[in-house]
């Protein structure tokens, strides 16, 4: 049975669940909104999303250092108790996630954090890659709205492919995991360094080099 953007939406209301997770239900059970529903509180993750309104106060402070110390990153992630906070699972995540920061470099968590002016300027660029491809104005519109989505996907951490395993997002990790622990779980913020990243290399001056040279 096919399904459309409509039936997406439908059984958002209906589980709570997120836009991807339903697509992945509906496409698992063929169409059908029921069982889709089933789908996901097996999984856990309608039961999940109704975890989302209570407050994640507690948690942890991770880190990750890759690569012989040339990457970074320091990544708050909460949750509601301090005995999930310390569980192999939570613990689990937390790696996760930093791992993910370090090899995908994301620079927001989510979409509602990206800079409106950083999402204006990127809306121009594209449209205008559009019509240089020789799009019709009609259509550039349209088509931009999944470009948008592409650069959501490779600046928002939540909205990244999750490094491990492509066939999920971040945010169905964390859906996920929250539904096994059952507290809410939220990633607050993240800073992820880059060894010399904003600083100068020295350059040579070859020419003062050579002279230097000669007159020794």
């Amino acid at each position: 049975m096919a399904f459309t953007a409509k039936d997406v939406v439908n059984l958002r209301e209906k589980s709570g669940a997120g836009m991807l997770d339903c697509k992945q239900a509906l496409e698992a059970c063929d169409g059908n909104i029921e069982k889709a529903i089933e789908w996901l509180r097996k999984k856990g993750i309608a039961s999940a999303s109704k975890k989302a309104g209570r407050v994640a106060a507690e948690g942890a402070v991770f880190s990750y250092i890759h690569m012989g110390g040339k990457i970074g990153v320091l990544l708050e992630l909460n949750c509601e108790t301090d005995f999930v906070a310390k569980s192999d699972a939570f613990q689990e995540l937390g790696h996760d996630i930093a791992l993910q920061i370090a090899a995908a470099a994301p620079k927001y968590v989510s979409r509602e954090e990206v800079d409106p002016a950083e999402l204006a300027k990127e809306q121009d660029i594209l449209r205008a890659q559009a019509l240089n491809e020789g799009k019709p104005a009609a259509v550039v519109e349209k088509m931009l709205a999944g470009r948008i989505n592409k650069f959501y996907k490779d600046v928002c951490l939540l909205d990244q492919e999750f490094v491990k395993d492509n066939s999920k997002t971040i945010q169905s990790v964390v859906t996920e995991a929250t539904a096994k622990i059952g507290e809410k779980i939220s990633v607050r913020r993240f800073v992820r360094y880059v060894m010399g990243e904003g600083l100068e290399k020295k350059s040579e001056n070859f020419a003062e080099e050579i002279a230097k040279a000669t007159k020794n």
